[in-house]
């Protein structure tokens, strides 16, 4: 039986008075973490997740 989940939506972060974001994420593009490969395994906290970039031009996270 699969149960659907909606995903969760992230909550606003507070402004500093410049605007800023005071803790902002960081950022690396697809194609250097992929370096022109289409998959990458990445091991977190003892698994194995698979990412891979489609024909179409998006990125799949897989157990």
């Amino acid at each position: 039986m699969s149960t659907a989940m909606s995903p969760a939506l992230p909550l606003p972060r507070p402004l500093t008075a410049g605007g800023q974001n005071p803790a902002a994420e960081a950022r690396i593009s697809s194609l250097s973490l992929l370096g022109g490969a289409n998959t990458l395994i990445i091991e977190h906290m003892g698994m194995h997740y698979t990412l891979r970039a489609t024909r179409n031009g998006k990125l799949i996270l897989t157990k």
